[in-house]
């Protein structure tokens, strides 16, 4: 049952395994849980309800490990004027914890999966660029969607495939590696087209007009490109 859990007949019994929603749709109230939730949930972990015939029977908590350089990478993101969101259908109380973990203060927490989408459509419609990143089947639709989707390169094949960049080392921090060397690059495509032009722009004319010899002219159409050549090589040694 996509964004809510999975239901089984298992030896003529009726098993819930999901989140609370699901139980609540099928007449279990979990509510004599509430506390044992509340303490996992404070703690960072996604509870998983189960239920049988109709009682709740346990709780699983679920835990994600961070990813390591993922504090470090938002940090990197910030720093670039980025604003980084968490986009997640964990509840409210386990993005949060997890949030602050990494340093994200922006958390849309109980997004169902075909709605990270119309998250992506909603800051686009603020005339806001989106990158997204992610790594599952759910993700693709927003990865399509984004500005620049960006995949994690352990995710599932469809994510890979939704994605503009694909992240081979499934390093966070690569994140703002590739948004940095995509900005220099840029740059460097501008200063080139700059370097190219002002040659032409300025010293043909000049040539035609006989005021430089044609060959000091020929000669400064070669040091564009090798002034063209020598700029773009400067990415090898960029700090990125």
């Amino acid at each position: 049952l996509p964004g809510h859990g999975v239901s089984a007949m298992v030896e003529e019994g009726l098993v819930l395994v999901g989140n609370k929603t699901l139980l609540e749709r099928n007449g279990v109230d979990p509510k004599g849980a509430e506390p044992e939730v509340e303490r996992l949930e404070s703690m960072g972990y996604t509870v998983v309800f189960v239920a049988v015939n109709g009682t709740l029977a346990g709780l699983i908590g679920v835990f994600d490990e961070l990813r390591d350089g993922a504090v470090e990478a938002v940090s990197r993101l910030r720093q670039m004027g980025l604003r980084v969101l968490m986009v997640t259908g964990d509840n409210e109380r386990v993005a949060r914890a997890v949030a602050e973990r990494v340093g994200i203060t922006e958390v849309l927490a109980n997004v169902k999966p075909q709605d990270k989408l119309n998250v992506v459509k909603m800051l686009q419609q603020q005339g806001l660029r989106v990158a997204m990143v992610g790594d599952g089947i759910n993700d693709a639709p927003a990865l399509t969607q984004a500005d620049l989707g960006i995949a994690i390169g352990s995710g599932t094949d469809v994510a890979v495939e939704s994605g503009g960049i694909v992240l081979i080392k499934d390093d966070p921090i690569d994140i703002a590696r590739a948004i940095t060397l995509s900005r220099l690059t840029m740059r460097k495509i501008k200063q080139n087209l700059f370097w190219a032009f002002i040659y032409n722009t300025a010293l043909i004319p000049v040539a035609a007009f006989g005021f430089l010899n044609p060959i000091l002219a020929a000669i400064a159409m070669a040091l564009s490109s090798v002034s063209v050549l020598t700029n773009s090589l400067s990415l090898k040694t960029a700090h990125l």
